[in-house]
């Protein structure tokens, strides 16, 4: 016996063609200490939306059993694929043993009313594959339709194939009739011995089979059915009179509760049951076995294709689902053997005659035009005879609402038995059937044109006349007319033995089915004689197998049978399964321990006879068999209750798991919401390994190490207009994600979302196309995927920026269970390419409502960001209440200048619990601003927190020029030097002296030293007080200088501002008669402002990627250039720039502008430069740290390279340092996301030098802080 890692089942989950979509795999665990599992994968999923409606399609309460695919699991106790008679018994029993149960199938779930009734709609449920061979010189393959539509047509040589894809499988299509194998056949040498030796061994489970499926034989109180009686006849014409007989069938012929406890009516004698009865009286396994499963717990799963099971080796992207237990193939003989054919070809090891020994179980389709029918004949089986004249009419053409006095009957309702001969081969059945009215459009012209017909000899120019005009009558006074020859006409269908010569085998990764010898065989042609001899004696006219005539004696079949044949002598090299189905893996019976086939495939054998009800025992026989094996108890007692498939089960199973999504999706089937679908790839290349920040660098790392990755994802919104209105809302995931980086590789999705354009929380005017889920590997790890489209200003303009933002995915793979310094497990990016997107587009599928709704949000969000300059302009919003207040000062001191003016000193003390610093951090803002650029909420952690963790006690003063009505009087830069002077004198007070007020809380830290963080403004007042005295430099530790200190260099777009010819000042004065600029707006304003709020939509931003239509952001550039780089900000501190920016009065300005174009600060006349070697000897001592970012478009960095070089100069170099920070620009240095990991860090670390300087380490202590930063 072969000890197996894990068995695989791919499948392929069916959608519209060209689709390209995710897959399962099935697993289960053989030893207790060494996992194993079995895969079924699915590939090309596409989920169901309720009925597979089209646009022209009206909701209609149908009830569901089935699942959609977005709810699957990833492990289960027991998989069943497929949902004929086999694998619902499986399912069934399995559920009803208390297991864990997930089945798989093809096709859709349809219930009656649901089923195609006329020709048009038959057409466009119509499935065609295989190999056209009409002949030994012409092949050609086909392949048209849908995988998961209803009826499926399988071309190939020597015979064709009809099968159902549906839940429920051939069951809803097949005739119902339940006729059991004659015990001579089951003894024939190529059944196993457990069978041959005692075929009555099966008679227990034809019973527990008939209890499930009900069969009953056409009633004798019903009317007469003229088909039933014309081939009484011509069996008494035979000579087999005796034969003849009504047979059993799984039609229900009163209404009530099915032996499941399903609700199900009498038959309307449509003779539709081929096509699908919509009467809602065929017995198939949708309403009994599968019913069954799902009352006790059981989870179905459509649209699934299984494609193969392998071992250890994924095919391609398959989803896979993990069985812990058994695995059970029933997906038909054709489905089971493909899947097997696939596995074998993948390394699975099993019998070299799978696919080979297959049968059509001897079916043969014939028809005959009876001419004259004028017979009365005695009821067979009636307690008082009577006399039924049948008025030249066999009425065998269905139709979905026939009268009370003229019924079709079901598709078959009698047979001529005559499986009794001496040799079991020699057996036959001989059949009355009916053709659904969606054919007989066709029957007539098929009839006329058919060659080989064969007629009643000696027919008079008289009698030939009345056959014409009866064809006639047929053509030109309805399909129905019963004078007409498709009303005389009978079809017969027969069941015999073939030479189990067939074969399936695969060709160019294609399933090719060959027939030989089945229309070519001896035997055929003797029962074709006998069927004319049967129509002849009614002097009819045989007519042979459509397909047998015009395609070189080729037949079609119902009935497909073996392919994974049962081995006579438990060895591999004379079949594929043992007795129970098991796969056989030696020549001693040794097998795949939990995985088992119950359908067709395991007939060794023609039966002669319709086959499901063996199918039905055998599997019944197997289930039960191997569930004792397992130690599992069935209870095949409990009965049903009438079941409410709009409720949930009686039996379910209270520890599954119950998807949070679930909710959500019902609620969205019952109400018939719209939804839509499609289907994404993406290709790329994910590091896996050490932490990586920028996608690019791991992209580019992982290229290198080739760790490609792609996915292939199913994106679901079941309601399309709460997916495209809501920002909350999001579309469900499925697929599958594949690394070769990562051992669990490929990995099912598992709960994933989808969100189309919802904001990007990190970056301004961002949106993001999410892609959020867990996954999980087949060695059972679980990664959380993130990722995540840029659709941004980018992409203005520019049509190659919007493919790329629309296809390219920034991924991040984590370990959610793990701490947060070990989450991480990879980073790159995924790309679609254009091939890809074609075939996305093939696959979208919707409502034409919803088709609308998604292409018109979808064009308008990119016009969006296509026209982001003419979008609607963001006005200031003012909701203080929306403002975090999470960084209130400790106490707030009013500082007197020595002019008299009065500003505030906010003091925030150390967080609780940090050791104390000796040393107080004292910030000062620029114009226009204040402490909230240093104490901001709206990022995870702000300057003043993070140093107050740190354990500093932190001041911050909102100086004269800064976010203060004081800035509306005039005063300029110059004249807060004041303030910082005085500010800086509280702070010693403070240091020096307990608080009078408060002196537990406040006492003197007994030093004498602040160390002083300046930005822009606040940096060139401090500056200007230090260069003119005005400041003491005793109390001063250090200082850090923030993009500009004593030499402002304007950047470009502000030196050309200042160079106009008239200032701009004096130009925005004389048209608003104001003072003041105002960097807020509002829609109300004059019209002067509105104006200029609209030409500022064309104000040159440094970049395309600092494109936005924030009306704060735009007059803030206006007055003191762009203040950010928009990447490093997040949308909620964009959002409320209001807050944070105020204003400039017109002499402020001037005086800045001054400034910058001169490049050194200036007194308040503007003319007189206070950087001189006088002057700049009073900051000999002070340790000082400049830093500019390098994409600062306010102060050229060159500012703070001037004043390095002029301190060094003059100072010497120990004191001095400075850095330039890449992709950083101006106040994001303070307000950016990521400050705290790129600039706090450097000013801390010059901030504890200087401490420790201070602490009497003298200057040889101070040699860590000499110049080494990224330029100088």
């Amino acid at each position: 016996m072969d000890s197996l890692n894990g068995h695989s089942s791919t499948v392929k989950p069916g959608g519209l063609k060209h689709r390209r979509a995710p897959t399962f795999a099935t697993g289960r665990d053989i030893f207790p200490k060494k996992e194993r599992s079995f895969s079924s994968s699915l590939e090309g999923l596409k989920p169901q939306l309720g009925p597979k409606a089209t646009p022209e399609t009206k909701p209609t309460n149908f009830p569901r059993i089935s699942k959609p695919v977005e709810l699957l699991r990833h492990e289960y106790d027991v998989v069943v694929i497929g949902s004929g008679y086999g694998g619902s018994v499986a399912a069934s029993r399995m559920a009803r043993a208390r297991q864990s149960v997930c089945l798989l199938e093809l096709g859709r779930e349809k219930w009656p009313g649901e089923y195609p009734d006329t020709t048009l709609k038959a057409l466009k449920q119509m499935h065609v594959s295989g190999d056209f061979v009409p002949s030994d010189t012409f092949q050609g393959a086909v392949a048209e339709g849908d995988a998961t539509d209803l009826y499926h047509l399988i071309l190939g040589e020597g015979q064709n194939a009809f099968v159902a894809n549906g839940l429920g499988g051939t069951s809803l299509l097949n005739a119902n009739v339940f006729l059991e194998a004659d015990h001579r056949t089951m003894a024939m040498s190529p059944w196993p011995k457990e069978i041959r030796n005692d075929p009555s061994c099966l008679d227990p489970y034809y019973q527990r089979a008939r209890k499930m499926l009900e069969p009953k034989p056409y009633p004798n109180d019903w009317p007469r059915l003229p088909k039933m009686e014309t081939l009484h006849r011509q069996a008494e014409a035979l000579g087999y009179g005796a034969k003849w007989r009504e047979v059993d069938q799984t039609t229900r012929f009163q209404d009530g509760l099915n032996s499941c406890g399903v609700r199900m009516n009498k038959s309307k004698l449509t003779g539709m049951d081929s096509t699908g009865l919509n009467d809602g009286s065929k017995s198939s396994t949708l309403v009994n076995y599968l019913a069954d499963a799902w009352n006790w717990g059981a989870e179905m799963f459509c649209a699934c294709e299984v494609r193969q099971k392998f071992k250890d080796i994924f095919y391609q992207d398959l989803m896979w689902v993990h069985a812990k237990k058994m695995v059970f193939l029933g997906a038909g003989t054709l489905g089971t053997t493909e899947i097997l054919l696939r596995s074998q070809e993948m390394g699975l090891r099993m019998s070299d005659t799978v696919g080979q020994n297959m049968s059509g179980n001897g079916d043969m389709l014939a028809f005959g035009y009876i001419a004259l029918l004028n017979l009365t004949v005695k009821s067979v089986g009636a307690d008082q005879g009577f006399s039924y004249n049948m008025k030249d009419t066999v009425r065998a053409m269905g139709k979905p609402n026939p009268s009370t006095d003229e019924p079709i009957g079901p598709t078959i309702t009698s047979i001529v038995d005559c499986r009794d001969q001496e040799n079991p081969l020699d057996g036959f059945v001989i059949e009355e059937g009916a053709v659904p009215e969606a054919l007989v459009p066709f029957m007539q012209t098929m009839l006329d044109l058919m060659p080989g017909k064969v007629r009643p000899n000696g027919l008079t120019r008289s009698e030939r006349l009345k056959r014409l005009i009866a064809s006639a009558r047929s053509r030109f006074f309805g399909f129905y007319s019963t004078k007409g020859s498709l009303e005389k006409t009978q079809v017969y269908l027969i069941m015999c033995h073939d030479d189990n010569q067939a074969v399936l085998s695969l060709r160019n990764n294609k399933p090719y089915l060959q027939f030989r010898g089945v229309g070519r065989a001896e035997h055929v042609r003797k029962l074709n004689k006998k069927l004319e001899k049967a129509t002849n004696a009614l002097e009819g006219t045989f007519i042979d197998n459509p397909f047998a005539a015009v395609f070189s004696g080729q037949e079609i079949t119902v009935h497909p049978i073996g392919g994974a044949s049962m081995s006579n002598t438990d060895s591999a090299d004379n079949g594929v399964t043992n007795h129970l189905g098991e796969i056989l893996v030696d020549k001693v019976g040794g097998v795949h321990d939990g995985l088992a086939v119950v359908d067709g495939s395991v007939i060794p054998t023609a039966l002669g006879a319709n086959p499901f009800a063996t199918i039905t025992a055998i599997a019944e026989r197997s289930v039960e068999k191997l569930a004792e094996k397992h130690g599992l108890a069935i209870d095949y007692e409990t009965r049903n209750g009438e079941l409410d498939f709009f409720k949930g089960p009686e039996h379910p199973l209270p520890e599954v798991h119950i998807n949070k999504d679930a909710e959500f999706v019902r609620q969205a089937l019952v109400a018939k919401k719209h939804g839509l679908e499609f289907t994404e790839m993406m290709t790329g290349h994910i590091h896996i390994g050490h932490y990586i920040e920028e996608y690019e660098v791991a992209e580019r790392l992982a290229r290198g190490h080739c760790e490609e990755a792609r996915f292939f994802l199913s994106v679901h919104a079941y309601d399309a207009d709460t997916f495209l209105s809501s920002d909350e809302h999001k579309a469900m995931l499925t697929g599958t994600f594949t690394s070769g980086a990562l051992p669990g590789s490929p990995y099912m999705v598992t709960g994933g979302s989808f969100q189309l354009f919802n904001d990007d929380p990190r970056i301004p005017d961002t949106k993001n196309l999410t892609y959020d889920f867990d996954m999980v590997g087949i060695d059972g790890s679980v990664i959380h995927f993130n990722g995540y489209k840029v659709i941004n200003d980018l992409a203005a303009f520019s049509v190659p920026g919007t493919w790329k933002a629309t296809t390219t995915l920034m991924v991040t793979l984590t370990d959610r269970k793990k701490p947060d310094d070990e989450k991480f497990i990879g980073r790159g990016m995924l790309y679609l390419d254009p091939y890809d997107l074609i075939h996305e587009l093939k696959t979208f599928y919707s409502s034409i409502h919803s088709a609308k709704a998604f292409l018109s949000y979808f064009v308008k969000e990119l016009a969006h960001v296509f026209f982001a300059p003419f979008d609607l302009l963001d006005w200031p919003q003012f909701h203080y209440e929306s403002w975090p207040q999470k960084n209130e000062p400790s106490r707030i001191f009013q500082v007197a200048a020595r002019d008299g003016v009065h500003t505030a000193l906010k003091m925030w003390e150390p967080h609780v619990g940090t050791d104390r610093r000796d040393m107080d951090v004292f910030f000062v803002p620029g114009a226009a601003v204040d402490e909230s650029i240093f104490a901001l909420d709206t990022i995870d952690l702000n300057a003043i927190t993070y140093f107050r963790k740190k354990g500093y006690r932190c001041f911050c003063q909102v100086h004269r020029v800064g976010k203060t009505p004081l800035a509306k009087q005039g005063y300029t830069t110059y004249h807060a030097r004041l303030d910082v002077a005085a500010a800086i004198d509280k702070i010693q007070a403070l240091r020096e002296d307990a608080d009078p007020i408060h002196p537990e809380s406040y006492p003197p830290l007994g030093t004498s030293k602040t160390y002083i963080i300046a930005h822009c403004a606040g940096s060139m007042a401090l500056s200007m007080g230090l260069l003119d005295g005005s400041v003491d430099t005793s109390s001063i530790a250090g200082i850090t200088a923030s993009n500009v200190f004593m030499d402002p260099k304007f950047a470009f777009i502000n030196n050309t501002k200042a160079s106009f010819p008239l200032p701009l000042p004096s130009v925005y004065s004389l048209l608003t008669r104001s003072e003041w600029f105002d960097c807020t707006s509002m829609p109300t304003d004059t019209f002067v402002q509105l104006g200029l709020n609209q030409l500022l939509r064309f104000y040159p931003p440094p970049s395309k990627s600092d494109i936005c239509n924030s009306v704060v952001c735009h007059r803030s550039s206006l007055a003191f250039g762009m203040l950010w780089k928009h990447q490093n900000l997040n949308q909620d501190t964009h959002r409320q720039l209001e807050k944070i920016v105020g204003g400039t009065s017109m002499k402020s300005l001037k005086h800045l502008m001054a400034m910058g174009t001169k490049g050194t600060v200036l007194t308040a006349g503007l003319e007189d430069s206070l950087v001189n070697e006088e002057n700049i000897e009073r900051l000999r001592g002070i340790p000082i740290f400049l830093f500019s970012g390098e994409q600062n478009s306010v102060y050229d960095p060159e500012s703070t390279k001037v004043s390095f070089d002029r301190l060094q100069n003059q100072l010497g170099e120990q004191f001095y340092r400075r850095e330039v920070i890449p992709d950083y620009g101006h106040l994001d240095c303070w307000m950016g996301t990521k400050a705290y990991k790129k600039i706090y860090p450097k000013v801390l670390e010059h901030l504890e030098l200087v401490g420790d300087y201070v602490a009497d380490k003298g200057v040889n202590g101070f040699e860590g802080i000499k110049t080494n930063g990224h330029a100088h």
